[in-house]
């Protein structure tokens, strides 16, 4: 499938990084600057349902509760990835489609798909300490269930199925910097894609991310 908009097909910006790295600062800031111009396909809406006992990755939590590992790439609906990113170029109302998400240059649904692959690079340290404030001040979890995840699984995880997938990027953004720095990053890689300029708004605090991971 191809949309066409202004006589050229619509190119798809695949946007990856670890857990609370920025890469949704990112990809909503995009979206934010230029909402005419872009279509946003999150990845985290594509996780199969936690209770289906045949499709996923299941693992145990610190709980002891057997649950949907949120971190493998095999708990996302593959399929279900390719018909939205394919819907969204067919449509041809965006001049880009940006595909965001822990798995965005590992599942080969999205980088086939692919115009430009970028990854959000950010430390471990920040990006756990990042995600413990969200899980405290959002979800009111305790940092110690948390800390026990990403000491069972959530580090080997990102090590086994995200870190890699820096090698494949176009371009590695510095996930510590503001959203006008990615932006203009990116502006760089993908050149004239949008046309409309970047919005002079108050930037977002690097740590207002979006990601659920």
């Amino acid at each position: 499938m191809t949309g066409v908009v202004g006589g050229h097909r619509v190119p798809v910006l695949a946007v990856a990084g670890g857990t609370a790295s920025g890469k949704s600062t990112l990809a909503d800031a995009l979206v934010r600057h230029h909402p005419d111009s872009v279509d946003l396909v999150r990845l985290d809406d594509f996780y199969v349902p936690a209770h289906d006992p045949l499709r996923g990755v299941r693992t145990v939590s610190a709980t002891g509760a057997e649950i949907l590992d949120w971190n493998h790439p095999g708990s996302i609906d593959q399929s279900a990835v390719a018909e939205a990113v394919d819907g969204a170029v067919a449509a041809g109302r965006h001049r880009l489609v940006v595909v965001e998400g822990l798995f965005a240059l590992t599942l080969p649904v999205v980088t086939a798909r692919a115009t430009w692959r970028v990854y959000v690079d950010t430390p471990d340290d920040i990006r756990l300490a990042r995600k413990i404030l969200r899980k405290i001040e959002v979800q009111r979890q305790d940092p110690a269930l948390s800390l026990r995840n990403y000491l069972m699984t959530g580090r080997e995880r990102h090590a086994a199925h995200v870190a890699p997938s820096r090698a494949v990027a176009d371009l590695v953004v510095d996930g510590t910097a503001d959203e006008y720095a990615m932006i203009t990053a990116v502006t760089m890689l993908i050149g004239p894609v949008l046309a409309a300029p970047v919005r002079a708004e108050p930037a977002l605090d690097a740590s207002q991310f979006g990601e659920t991971a």
